[in-house]
């Protein structure tokens, strides 16, 4: 399966590289998608961390092409991307076709400007309790929740469940889920 990340500049590296890891160890092919061509730079916390060399430029990716999506967090990452039409538009796309969506600390703040989160029980970042609230989601402080295709996680501290959770969603075939709502 090839799985789209959706980061930019200040994306918290530790939240895309250990999913990544996941994925790629599960046998997936993700791929980094950004807003430009060539590098995003991953921060630890508010340190500039390590470059990432992007796959595939968000304006010319195809969410048919994927058959899943993870959002990684960071403060930065996480207000960038929810501010750009395109990014928002993408998102919704994986939702409309039924996709498993993952995202970790501030990454759902992309959801909500998606405006996808209403009804679901979601985690997070604990300073975006009340927007999902607002937003409509049911909040609760749980390292990993799994929700009709919808996998979220608070922090670092959750990465091990957080990847298991991915790696166990992204598996399950469309049939199952049905079955299992």
């Amino acid at each position: 399966m090839k799985v789209a990340v959706l980061a930019t500049d200040g994306v918290e590296q530790v939240e895309l590289d250990r999913p990544w890891q996941a994925l790629e160890e599960a046998g997936a092919e993700p791929e980094l998608v950004s807003f430009e061509a060539g590098t995003i730079t991953a921060y630890n916390h508010i340190d500039k961390g390590e470059e990432r060399r992007v796959d595939a430029v968000l304006s010319s990716a195809d969410p048919d092409a994927y058959g899943a999506l993870v959002l990684p967090g960071g403060v930065i990452n996480g207000d960038f991307v929810r501010a750009d039409a395109d990014a928002v538009t993408f998102v919704q796309a994986f939702f409309e076709a039924g996709k498993p969506v993952a995202a970790i600390c501030h990454a759902p703040w992309v959801l909500i400007e998606a405006d996808v989160v209403r009804g679901r029980r979601m985690t997070s970042w604990p300073s975006l309790r009340t927007d999902l609230r607002n937003a409509g989601a049911e909040w609760v402080d749980e390292e990993v929740v799994v929700d009709g295709g919808l996998i979220t996680s608070r922090n670092p501290d959750d990465l091990d469940a957080f990847g298991a959770a991915i790696v166990e969603e992204f598996a399950r075939e469309p049939e199952e889920e049905d079955a299992n709502a």
